[in-house]
């Protein structure tokens, strides 16, 4: 068998991480690209620097300061702590907070681009016939902004499988509980246990090229269907 039980292991925590990570930042970061695709306000500048921070930052970087910001003494920590919730750091749900801020630009970009193609014609003509903002949104916004959703959630899903600086810094190496596929890799290279690693990386390799052959069909089939 190519996998060992700890390769499993670690494929089975990363694709929890990946999953639960889609999908929280899909409800999360709907109503923000919505606010960035519409807003007049002067904030929208910062704010989308902020969001798309992650592209250029040393995933390291990102995951030193949550460390510190989740870590005992930090302010996010002390109110965990508060809370009755421990810690985050060296927890799956460390991993889940390091991996939404790591992967936000990656969910954001593409459904503030959705909802920016939409234009304000359909919402205006929804509007004349009586409809409510929040009708207009979940009748017209959302049907018309779903290609944006699907880009939105197979990046998100993606980058964070491939994730390793953050999950490194934020989660460590706790088998079973932090340790996913990139890092499972950097232990089978440091073991010299390269038969193992090609296995994993040539996974990972064939799923890239999966996420963006999808990605590319997908936009082919939306550009049919508006032409």
């Amino acid at each position: 068998m190519p996998f060992s039980s700890a390769d499993l292991a670690a494929i089975g925590l990363t694709l929890r991480l990946a999953g639960t990570t889609m999908v929280l930042l899909l409800v999360l970061c709907t109503p923000l690209a919505w606010w960035l695709a519409h807003t007049p306000s002067r904030w929208r500048g910062p704010v989308s620097a902020v969001v798309a921070l992650p592209l250029v930052l040393p995933p390291t970087v990102i995951g030193f300061y949550l460390l510190v910001t989740l870590g005992p003494n930090g302010p996010l920590g002390q109110f965990t702590q508060w809370l009755g919730l421990g810690t985050l750091p060296f927890t799956f749900w460390g991993l889940v907070v390091g991996s939404l801020i790591y992967s936000l630009p990656f969910a954001v970009q593409p459904l503030q681009h959705a909802f920016e193609a939409i234009g304000r014609r359909p919402l205006e003509a929804a509007a004349t016939l009586g409809a409510g903002p929040l009708d207009r949104f979940f009748t017209i916004a959302l049907p018309l902004a779903r290609p944006g959703f699907i880009t939105a959630a197979i990046l998100s899903f993606a980058h964070t499988v491939g994730e390793f600086g953050v999950v490194l810094m934020l989660g460590g190496n706790i088998p079973g509980v932090t340790r996913v596929v990139s890092v499972q890799i950097y232990d089978h290279v440091e073991a010299l246990e390269y038969t193992q690693a090609h296995w994993l990386a040539g996974g990972m390799v064939l799923f890239s090229f999966v996420v963006l052959l999808g990605l590319n069909l997908t936009r082919r089939k939306t550009l049919s269907m508006v032409q």
